[in-house]
């Protein structure tokens, strides 16, 4: 049930926690509770697992996005299934029904502290009031866009579609679902609430300067205060902004989505990784994520995500892997590719008999952590928004509001920075650009459970092989609600 979690989170407390009445009795408690927050989020349920990487389920994987985009190749019957968009599947449904319920418990919490903390305000010095109240309202958008994003219709598809249930309040009774079109507009409403409150109080917009961990060109860490330390493994204020550009661009506002990107990239807050950098000898100097133009990420720094990673991604037969001919296919190696810094780093082959398939592995290095003691350039984290996601939408903004220029400007500059030199100059049509978009987004997002989101916004069919297109429809980008949703509402 959407609102189970919320009867329950003064009832059920691991040993650390205190009552609501004691928890929300000093500053400190608010900023143990917005932390709790991100620490679920972090958690495999949510961005340490499902909604970034994908998981799996015993021996099969299960719902993670990038499954459904094609991105793998499996030999067992149970991944080709889900992989064909068999929704039915009894890991599916696990992995979805854990999602559901640890995001609509995670809301619940944002719901305690934003129920609170106005009364509350005296307790507060400095900002704490204005960061607490204002990441609470981005987690709670954050948070529900992406529930709608994967259990609603899309926008474009049916706007009045019963979608999901926007929570605002504490209560013991579930709240009503929302059309797709109301659930866009309450994204859109408490992110605009947060804009206002973070534009006033964020320290990334007073001479913040991003970096690397421990390097004097950076300041990230230089607060005495760990609370107002590394602003990019929070919801800060140019997070609310790419936020607000995504569900702008989602609802087809062409013209809020792109000021809001451009607010992203003008601030020049955050620098383009530097090939020496991306390509270091020196492993322990390698960034191997672009950490730089991260403009929000979950840390998930801890040895049971990281164990979780390497099964995944780098064991000797991992859970999740291309064939090389499949990751040559999406960088288009045959073509401009070829230089692709992405698709020169980020993949290993690797001989592999699993399953009796004798095809060469491309194996993702993206998500390495060196092996301890050996230093990392940066934490181990999972990426939540990119400085090359606000280009991509504020290429496809520009593009829709008929500036076929900047659309162009914007995309080549991303390709740019990734090695591709050649520039495209002109496009046929909107197809076309379409097209065109989605194929560097799925080189830039690989890994990341973000381009099957752009699939389906944009009703476009799922590259299933060269020579094979699953169509759109609702049957493949709708996921089933959960049972106990279905079955034990009371309104």
């Amino acid at each position: 049930m959407a609102l189970a979690s919320c009867k329950k989170y003064l009832d059920v407390k691991p040993q650390s926690q205190i009552d609501e009445e004691q928890l929300f009795s000093s500053a400190q408690g608010f900023r143990e509770a917005l932390n709790g927050i991100y620490t679920l989020c972090a958690s495999t349920d949510l961005y340490g697992g499902n909604l970034t990487f994908g998981s799996y389920y015993k021996t099969s994987t299960t719902g993670g996005l990038d499954v459904l985009a094609q991105n793998y190749q499996f030999n067992d019957v149970i991944s080709n299934s889900i992989q064909g968009f068999n929704y039915t599947q009894p890991a599916f449904v696990a992995t979805t029904t854990d999602i559901w319920n640890t995001a609509y418990r995670a809301i619940a919490n944002c719901n305690y502290i934003l129920a609170a903390i106005d009364a509350k305000k005296g307790l507060f010095t400095g900002n704490d009031y204005y960061l607490i109240k204002g990441e609470a309202l981005t987690l709670r958008a954050y948070l529900h866009f992406d529930i709608l994003r994967m259990f609603a219709p899309s926008y474009a598809s049916n706007a009045a579609a019963k979608a999901i249930p926007y929570v605002t309040v504490i209560s013991t009774k579930s709240t009503a679902f929302s059309t797709v079109s109301v659930a866009l507009d309450s994204c859109i409403a408490d992110l605009n609430r947060a804009k206002t409150l973070l534009r006033q109080s964020d320290p990334i917009l007073s001479g913040y300067v991003v970096g690397y961990p421990g390097q004097k060109t950076q300041n990230e860490d230089a607060s005495s205060d760990l609370f107002y330390q590394n602003r990019r493994h929070r919801m800060n204020y140019y997070t609310v902004c790419g936020e607000l550009a995504r569900v702008y661009l989602y609802k087809s506002d062409y013209a809020d989505a792109l000021a809001n990107a451009q607010l992203v990239i003008n601030s020049k807050e955050f620098p383009w990784t530097n090939q020496a950098d991306f390509f270091s000898k020196d492993i322990t100097t390698r960034d191997r994520i672009f950490y730089k133009e991260l403009i929000s990420c979950w840390y998930i720094d801890n040895s049971t995500i990281n164990a979780e990673l390497t099964n995944l991604f780098t064991a000797a037969q991992p859970v999740l892997s291309a064939t090389t001919g499949q990751a040559a296919d999406i960088y288009e190696a045959a073509q401009s590719g070829a230089d692709d810094w992405r698709y020169k780093q980020w993949f290993l082959a690797t001989a592999s008999t699993a399953g009796g398939n004798a095809d060469e592995r491309a194996i993702l290095q993206k998500y390495i952590e060196n092996t301890t003691p050996i230093a990392n350039l940066h934490p181990l984290v999972a990426p939540a928004m990119r400085l090359s996601e606000m280009y991509y939408i504020a290429s496809e903004a520009s593009y829709n509001s008929g500036d076929l220029g900047s659309a162009l400007s914007y995309f080549n500059t991303v390709r740019k920075n990734r090695g591709i030199g050649d520039s495209v100059t002109t496009v046929a049509d909107k197809a076309a650009f379409n097209n065109l978009l989605l194929t560097e987004a799925r080189k830039e997002f690989y890994g990341e459970s973000q381009i099957f989101y752009m699939y389906k916004r944009l009703n476009h069919g799922v590259p299933v092989s060269s020579t094979y297109t699953q169509s759109p429809s609702d049957k493949i980008f709708v996921f089933p609600l959960p049972i106990d949703e279905l079955a034990y509402r009371n309104n």
